[in-house]
């Protein structure tokens, strides 16, 4: 029976005279024990009696029964928006609504969840957010168009590989017994031992890997004479297996890769660059995934002369 109903017998019965023992012997006869307490009924008879004929309880002075109303959840989606850093006890001392209401707001009606920013190199102009957008379609749609073909894009980058790997963090904890000190990860040096490798590839497969010599930097020089010579030769050795053509290269701004010397050499070539976006690692296969991937399946301790 609902608490409603139960209030409504207990002042009807108590209009027609009888005592609040009475009508709770009445009740659990007819619906059972405990349908409701003692206590209740005579609660509830005694306001009968002194002339009350609500059934509903008083509202209680304070704080509302229920701090989950629309105006709380505005009023924590501008604190929210003013600072999307803030913390549950900052949120708690600013909204004075209590932990379990704000996370019941935040998840269930705003439906929020609190993320590490995403950490970028560089915060990009609205300009250069712009041509991000503009060769990312223009690109795409070519080969939407069909005029250009993936399987005729060689993509190319540098990455540095240290000899000797450190694990992650969660790849590092170990069991120890009572007593037993934890095993220690010793950090990399300033000059540990690495080499620098320029990596290309195509959709088939690798088409040239070069490993830097220790004493060398990539300048233009170096770049065309080490790289971009061994990779059309390759090209023009595979053409008739692969059947590509319009060949294309896809590599970040680098300085080595934008230089005057580099253009006037692909111009030669008839090689074409596809335009990448300032400051884009994300949209580089290589940065995307090849260099992450590598690096994580390589063995514990490189030896150079396994290079």
């Amino acid at each position: 029976m609902e608490k409603e109903g139960i209030r409504y017998y207990i002042r009807t019965r108590t209009l027609l005279g009888l005592n609040p023992t009475e009508i709770h012997e009445e009740l659990e006869t007819a619906y059972g024990h405990p349908v409701t307490s003692y206590s209740t009924c005579q609660k509830w008879s005694l306001n009968v009696r002194n002339g009350s004929m609500e059934i509903e309880d008083k509202p209680i002075p304070g704080r509302p029964v229920s701090e989950v109303t629309q105006e709380n959840i505005d009023f924590v989606r501008r604190v929210i928006d003013e600072d999307s850093h803030s913390t549950y006890t900052e949120l708690e001392a600013k909204t004075e609504i209590s932990r379990g209401s704000l996370e019941t707001i935040i998840h269930k009606h705003l439906k929020l969840r609190k993320v590490t920013s995403r950490w970028v190199p560089h915060d990009l102009t609205p300009y250069q957010k712009q041509e991000r957008v503009r060769i990312c379609r223009d690109n795409l749609a070519k080969f939407q168009n069909e005029s250009w073909r993936r399987c005729d894009i060689v993509t190319g980058d540098e990455t540095w590989v240290y000899h000797r790997k450190i694990k992650k963090k969660a790849e590092n904890a170990a069991w120890i017994g009572p007593g037993e000190k934890p095993k220690t990860t010793t950090k990399r040096g300033r000059f540990e031992a690495k080499t620098l490798f320029s990596i290309f590839f195509r959709a088939s497969g690798p088409l040239w890997v070069h490993a830097v010599e220790a004493d060398d930097g990539i300048d233009a020089d170096y770049y065309i004479k080490n790289c971009l010579k061994p990779i059309i030769h390759e090209i023009h050795l595979q053409r008739l297996d692969t059947g590509t053509k319009g060949i294309k290269l896809l590599y970040d701004n680098a300085r080595a890769h934008t230089a005057s010397e580099v253009k006037n050499f692909l111009k030669d070539e008839s090689l074409a660059v596809m335009p990448h976006p300032p400051y884009s690692p994300d949209l580089s296969p290589c940065d995307f995934w090849l260099f992450g991937y590598l690096k994580e399946h390589l063995p514990e301790n490189v030896n150079k002369d396994t290079h």
